[in-house]
């Protein structure tokens, strides 16, 4: 809502009799055009059709009204609004600090940081913090930042050069990917792993399933070769007496 010399305009549209004109341009449910024709007309034909009489352009002489599920065009209305802000690509600024005489294992780690970040699309502030005697040697800052910039210029630019800001030097790095690409490769590369762990999972069942299939199949040999030979005695013939 909203006020506008002194008084209120809605942004939902005018609906069934809440339409105050005495002729409206229809469209049909199927947006085909049926023509001008009087408001107690379209409201019939809106009951017949069990559907709203929406006023899709008041401005229009007359008012274009169109035959339309109200409550499903609102619901279809609000998700497309849902998923356009949830891809949506926000510039987001990372911020990574690091010291001028910072160890080299700690280097590696800060950098791993500022290509995670360059990777996903977002910008990345760099800030140098000088203390002490290290406020009379911006140099070192200085040469630390195009060290780091030079070691992520496949994935990041200099957007900003370096510059002296009280105690810190700054610096910003910008992605060549743009956010949205970023998180389409990030969304491509979720379903290809959830593809890769359902493959998986399938190839172990039929591997298993083939197992068992063999060990049935030799079962019989194995039962077979296990049991013991029926032994026949053949009949002793007994000498007749002469």
């Amino acid at each position: 809502m909203w006020c506008y010399r002194g008084g209120s305009i809605s942004a939902e549209p005018r609906i069934n009799d809440r339409i105050r004109v005495p002729e409206v341009r229809l469209v049909g449910p199927s947006g085909e055009q049926v023509g001008i024709v009087p408001l107690a007309k379209a409201l019939e034909l809106a009951q017949e059709y069990d559907l709203d009489l929406v006023e899709v352009a008041a401005t229009a002489r007359p008012p274009v009204c169109k035959l339309m599920d109200y409550g499903k065009f609102k619901y279809e209305s609000a998700m497309k609004a849902r998923e356009a802000r949830k891809n949506q690509a926000h510039t987001v600024i990372k911020e990574m600090k690091l010291r001028p005489k910072i160890d080299p294992h700690d280097y590696d780690t800060k950098k791993g940081h500022v290509v995670r970040f360059l990777k996903q699309g977002d910008k990345v502030k760099i800030t140098i913090m000088f203390r002490g005697r290290e406020q009379s040697r911006p140099e070192l800052g200085f040469r630390l930042l195009q060290r780091l910039a030079s070691d992520v210029e496949d994935l990041g630019f200099i957007e900003s050069n370096p510059k002296q800001d009280g105690r810190n030097m700054i610096m910003v790095l910008g992605p060549h990917k743009k956010k949205t690409e970023a998180m389409a490769e990030a969304r491509e590369a979720q379903a290809a792993r959830k593809a890769e762990r359902q493959g998986y999972a399938t190839e172990e069942t039929t591997d298993e399933v083939a197992e068992v299939s063999a060990e049935a199949a030799e079962a019989p040999a194995e039962v077979a070769a296990e049991a013991p030979a029926e032994v026949v005695e053949a009949p002793v013939e007994t000498p007749s007496e002469a």
